[in-house]
């Protein structure tokens, strides 16, 4: 490794579940956390964040990023060097966009660009560190490789499987001023669902699958749920509120990953628009409206210079 060497990292945020899809599908999004990591001269770490969360993240090696990159280098028997990490934070944070799966992917980017040369990095190493830091595939699946995915777990690992998403869906994301934690979210869950809820949720992911990639009218139907967005409703009733009001009138509307953000998945820019105006309508305290476009590359990893980006 070249003393000095510097890149530049970028990775989509995520959204998770997608209504029955738990745990198991996820959809990359045109938001983008930015990174710029140089290797110091010297052993220590100098970070610098600005943005989303930038009052609020630490500035040592508890930093998601620089525990992710610990990993990877640690992974392959390598010392983390000295680094200057810069962080441009646009996903918002504890909104259910992903943005720490965002920051663990980040994180092994950046290792595996430093380390090129002399450890190569392959995508299935790459999943396999993200979900060990992550603990589950969903949202760090589609924020390495972009698009539509499936995650799963078997004997070797995690797994994936990316899809091209229709060019008539429209996503949509409603991001409010408050947060949700993702471990509350998930302790709100039972351990046991009854069968036909079960057989409801398998027969709607793959409704689901085949809504994304060929048939967009059929994405109300597709999204309908029963396995973890009516336990959760309890912490967060605005969200729960939005939802129910937007599938009302016949969007296609789901939690996004673990909350409170609410995705709505259209079919068509003009649909997405009545959405937003809808949802506009609907609440008494402010929603950002962000009307994305699904990313199809994932996160990227380059030589840095002046002027990349």
């Amino acid at each position: 490794m070249s003393e000095g060497r510097r890149v530049l990292v970028r990775v989509p945020a995520t959204s998770a579940n997608l209504g029955p899809g738990f745990d198991t599908l996820g959809l990359a999004l045109s938001v983008y956390d930015e990174l710029v990591v140089t290797e110091r001269g010297e052993d220590g770490l100098e970070i610098e964040v600005t943005g989303e969360g930038a009052a609020d993240v630490p500035r040592d090696d508890s930093h998601l990023v620089v525990r992710a990159m610990a990993h990877a280098y640690a992974s392959f028997g390598r010392a983390l060097p000295g680094v200057h990490l810069q962080s441009r934070n646009v996903i918002p944070h504890g909104r259910g966009m992903g943005s720490s799966g965002a920051a663990v992917v980040s994180g092994l980017l950046a290792a595996k660009g430093l380390l090129a040369g002399d450890v190569e990095i392959g995508p299935d190493a790459l999943l396999r560190l993200a979900t060990e830091l992550e603990g589950h595939p969903d949202n760090v699946a589609p924020a390495l490789f972009g698009g539509l995915t499936i995650a799963w777990m078997d004997e070797t690992g995690p797994q994936h499987k990316q899809l091209i998403v229709h060019r008539g869906v429209a996503p949509l994301v409603l991001v409010p001023e408050f947060t949700m934690s993702t471990k509350v979210a998930r302790s709100l869950q039972p351990l046991q669902v009854p069968r036909e809820d079960a057989v409801f949720n398998v027969s709607r992911s793959a409704l689901l699958i085949a809504a994304l990639t060929q048939s967009p009218e059929l994405l109300m139907a597709a999204t309908e749920d029963k396995l973890h967005q009516s336990y959760r409703a309890q912490a967060m009733p605005e969200t729960d509120r939005l939802v129910r009001a937007l599938r009302a009138e016949g969007f296609a509307a789901v939690v996004s990953g673990a909350g409170p953000s609410v995705l709505v998945l259209a079919d068509g820019p003009g649909r997405r628009l009545e959405a937003a105006e809808l949802a506009a309508s609907l609440v008494d305290t402010p929603w950002e409206a962000l009307m994305l476009a699904v990313d199809v590359r994932g996160g990227t990893v380059k030589e840095y210079s002046e002027g990349s980006t």
